[in-house]
């Protein structure tokens, strides 16, 4: 498990290309202090386990459902990327619950500046922003970030100097992918409440409807009962 809090920005050594695999060689310090192989990094927020250990380096192994689900696909020698390791037991929780499983690819879509502040808009899937919620927590490539704002087709968040300063939202651009994990409690009460199969459709459809009818979950509860008791 992960907080989100960014170690440090690691720089991308060497990507070994297989038929639908990679081989990630990736340049750190930090992270590398008390690192053995096994151990798990986050890097732009994929829990990517450590394979092998250099002076100043550590390599991971990626399959063919990282590449395919996230934006590692599209990094190159040169670019930085997010580190942090997993949490130790006795470490402070400085950002919220994050498991290094990226729920999708999101893009960059605008930029603005706030006073001190930058503002980042995003684009992202309705299976994503179903999941994103105003005021609540999100990572973006491994950085966790308070929601400012979403609608039907994005969210935006607003980022200190020190944030940016300290992630690779420095390196962000418009039009770039960021890689997205949307808060795992929100998904665990979703499964819990609803016992069909998975819902599509957009974040604004009732999270208990699919397929234009209410199901209930083993439970009995209803989007009547919610509604009935205040939800």
């Amino acid at each position: 498990m992960f907080t989100g809090i960014v170690e440090e920005m690691g720089t991308i050594r060497q990507i070994k290309k297989g038929r639908a695999s990679a081989v990630l060689t990736i340049g750190a310090k930090k992270v590398l202090e008390d690192a053995h192989i096994g151990d798990s990094i986050a890097v732009n927020g994929i829990c990517l386990t450590v394979t092998s250990l250099g002076g100043d380096s550590f390599t991971a192994d990626v399959m063919h459902e990282t590449l395919r689900r996230t934006a590692l696909s599209r990094l190159a020698p040169g670019v930085r990327v997010n580190l942090e390791r997993a949490m130790a037991a006795d470490g402070r929780f400085g950002g919220h619950i994050v498991a290094g499983h990226v729920d999708g690819v999101g893009t960059v879509t605008d930029l603005r500046r706030d006073d001190n502040a930058i503002w980042y808009t995003f684009r992202a899937d309705p299976q994503v922003l179903r999941y994103i919620v105003e005021k609540g927590s999100i990572t973006i490539d491994g950085i966790s970030l308070t929601v400012a704002g979403v609608d039907q087709t994005g969210f935006s968040i607003s980022a200190i100097p020190h944030t940016v300063a300290q992630t690779v939202l420095q390196d962000r651009r418009k039009g770039d992918p960021v890689n997205l994990e949307t808060d795992i409690i929100g998904k665990y009460v979703e499964k819990l409440l609803y016992a069909g199969p998975p819902i599509q459709g957009t974040a604004a459809e009732d999270g208990m409807r699919a397929g234009g009818s209410d199901k209930k979950s083993s439970g009995g509860i209803t989007r009547e009962f919610l509604m009935k008791n205040g939800f």
